[in-house]
């Protein structure tokens, strides 16, 4: 038996260090404003969340600071570096990972060679090492992170099943534990718990809880408030591109243009009072008047 080749390990900045800065990062297509000067910043040790309505502009602005799309206007900086206008693996190799809305996941491969994916860059073996069999110590250790993984996301059972075999929830959990087969600092989760039921929820919460305790900074879009309420520590809600809102948890549900915006209190609104209600003597009948 060889033994598994050591996988590159990224030491992780301190709680509190700002990870992610984004300033005034904008976006046009054509003359529509998709994000208006959005500034955010994200830091180790906490999560971080991104609300607003649909259409808000939260999944652009996702794009532009992961390097899958640029930005018109700003400044996107990671780990202290400008990034506006790089490619996407300049983000992973600084240790940036990312889910998607829309899961992305090659179907007919099993769970776990799916997540070992997303360890690539922490391998060192070429492509000649692959053709002439040499990286097979390797190929180990990243099947052995991946299937790591696996388990601390709670789907050990289904490591070697085809991930399109499994519901909609899963594989977004798959998706999450191959992201974190990349060891990253900063973790960007679009939408994580569209499709798992209440018991699942739970335990993704509890999985993030655990990432912000170990020193991960965490970027979560999410349409369930009551998941981010207790979960976020920091969040900045979106209103057609433009942030209305950053606060706690517990500024955010006060204030009253996220009320109206987002939260349903603009169906708080008073009404006009209701026409007198007729008097029930009114209806009696004048004695010898015609029926």
């Amino acid at each position: 038996a060889r033994t598994a080749a050591a996988l590159v390990q990224r030491t992780l900045p301190a709680a509190g260090t700002t990870l992610l800065q984004a300033r005034k990062v904008t976006k046009r297509f054509g003359g529509l404003v998709a994000n208006n000067a959005v500034s955010m910043d994200v830091k180790a040790g906490e999560v971080h969340a991104l609300i607003g309505p649909n259409g808000a502009g939260k999944s652009t602005f996702f794009n532009m600071i992961s390097g899958v799309d640029d930005a018109t206007e700003g400044e996107v900086r990671l780990m202290d570096r400008a990034m506006l206008r790089r490619p996407s693996r300049e983000f992973a190799r600084l240790g940036m990972a990312r889910t998607f809305q829309h899961v992305r996941l090659l179907g007919q491969r099993s769970v776990v060679e799916n997540v070992a994916l997303g360890a690539h860059q922490r391998a060192r073996r070429g492509w000649i090492a692959s053709m002439l069999r040499l990286d097979r110590a390797e190929e180990a250790a990243l099947l052995a992170e991946a299937r790591r993984q696996i388990e601390r996301c709670g789907l050990g059972a289904f490591a070697d099943t085809p991930a399109a075999s499994l519901a909609l929830g899963q594989q977004r959990i798959v998706e999450i534990a191959r992201a974190l087969a990349g060891q990253p600092a900063i973790l960007l989760l679009d939408e994580p718990a569209a499709g798992l039921r209440h018991l699942e929820k739970r335990a993704l919460a509890d999985l993030l809880r655990q990432l912000r305790a170990e020193g991960l900074g965490i970027l979560v879009v999410e349409h369930d408030m009551e998941f981010v309420m207790n979960l976020a520590d920091r969040i900045t809600v979106l209103e057609f591109g433009t942030v209305i809102a950053e606060g706690t948890p517990h500024d955010v549900q006060r204030n009253q243009r996220v009320l109206d915006a987002y939260l349903g209190g603009g169906d708080d609104e008073p009404q006009p009072p209701a026409a007198p209600a007729v008097a029930p003597s009114s209806l009696t009948p004048t004695p010898g008047a015609a029926a």
